[in-house]
């Protein structure tokens, strides 16, 4: 069937079946390059450029390199079921790679690719293929490359004249149908550049995180042992559960201390995490000097100030019981006579031997068992 192709609506995009040598100068390694073809369909204007492979970041780069290149947008990009672009091939619910939807979605395009083994559904691009691969790649097929940059460039010089060329059956040059009627129909680029991301399902573990190239961030306790999506860009790892964000950390390469949000923590958890020397030492000091030197005293005793960690919870969580100035004096007390131990302050207290204890200053705290010196005169 002949196809009609509206202006600013489609742009088909394959590689060449062609490869070109690239030769390290150093090292006299012989690499082959790869060459992305993009046409669009009204127009046949067309795009080119050689990568060193089909992964997906090369096919991504060269997607937004060729947007680029023409000053637009299309509504529609046709593939091939080249796997870096679609994940399953049907022909009636084709699955498309989330990290190139996501590029095409950023550009407000849509993926539409070709039939399994229906070259003919993206005509446009096997005839640009064949266009590059004779006006272009036969021109350089005896220059010698030493890298990719010069081959691109020799590449896109003919490429220019493969646009500006009148195509004879038309009498009109590529550039001229391009100008006239393809740019006026293309959608603006976006104002923001593509950042590009890699979506990746994980599995939560039994610790709230998820495992991204040898590192561990958190997510939402709530969803442990849950299939989540990561989107990784760069410099971030963002976390999505049922299209919804539900955790986004500064990316962090290779393995290392666990990054961690407090909120995605258990209460519990948030409890016991916060247990540090500076927390108790703060938390005492708050109470008086001497239950900050009681403190320290209970950390230093042990072998592993951990050791001491309850013991020291529990000394400030007296203040519940308590009146804090009973708890201050009850440290004051425990100082000079040697305590080292929580158990030994809560006796002191209940035995309301606090009351009768003198501060360094050398004010006497008033109680009925305290003679005074009066009483041995």
């Amino acid at each position: 069937m002949r196809q009609t192709h509206v202006a600013g609506d489609k742009l088909f995009v394959d590689f060449a079946g062609r490869t070109v040598e690239v030769i390290n100068p150093l090292t006299g390694e012989v690499r082959t390059a790869q060459v992305f073809v993009a046409v669009l369909g009204a127009s046949s204007y067309t795009y080119a450029e050689a990568v060193w492979s089909q992964s997906l970041p090369e096919w991504i780069g060269a997607h937004v390199r060729a947007f680029a290149y023409i000053q637009g947008s299309v509504r529609l990009v046709v593939p091939d079921n080249l796997k870096s672009g679609i994940v399953k091939a049907c022909f009636f619910e084709p699955e498309v790679q989330r990290t190139y939807a996501d590029m095409l979605g950023h550009y407000q395009a849509a993926a539409v690719p070709a039939r399994p083994y229906k070259p003919r559904d993206k005509a446009k691009a096997e005839v640009g293929v064949q266009v590059v691969q004779r006006y272009i790649l036969a021109r350089l097929r005896n220059q010698t490359f030493f890298s990719l940059e010069q081959l691109n460039a020799s590449i896109w010089t003919s490429l220019n004249d493969l646009n500006n060329r009148v195509m004879r059956h038309l009498g009109f040059s590529r550039r001229q149908l391009f100008d006239e009627m393809e740019r006026p129909a293309l959608r603006a680029l976006p104002t923001t550049p593509y950042v590009y991301a890699e979506w990746r399902r994980c599995r939560v573990g039994i610790d709230y995180h998820i495992e991204v190239e040898k590192h561990l961030y958190s997510v939402p306790h709530t969803l442990l042992r849950q299939e989540v999506e990561a989107r990784l860009t760069a410099g971030t790892v963002e976390v999505f559960y049922r299209n919804k964000r539900v955790a986004a950390h500064v990316r962090t390469p290779g393995r290392g201390r666990p990054t961690t949000v407090p909120d995605h923590m258990p209460s519990s958890h948030q409890r016991y995490a916060d247990w540090n020397i500076e927390r108790f030492q703060r938390d005492a000091a708050a109470i008086g000097p001497a239950t900050a030197a009681m403190v320290g005293v209970i950390l230093a005793a042990k072998p592993h100030p951990e050791q001491g960690f309850r013991a020291a919870i529990g000394i400030i969580n007296l203040v519940k019981r308590f009146d804090r100035t009973r708890v201050e004096a009850a440290c004051h007390r425990g100082i000079d006579i040697g305590a080292r131990s929580y158990t030994a302050i809560v006796s002191i207290l209940k035995g309301n031997l606090d009351r009768a204890y003198v501060t360094p200053e050398g004010a006497v705290i008033h109680h009925e068992n305290v003679r005074g010196s009066g009483y041995f005169h």
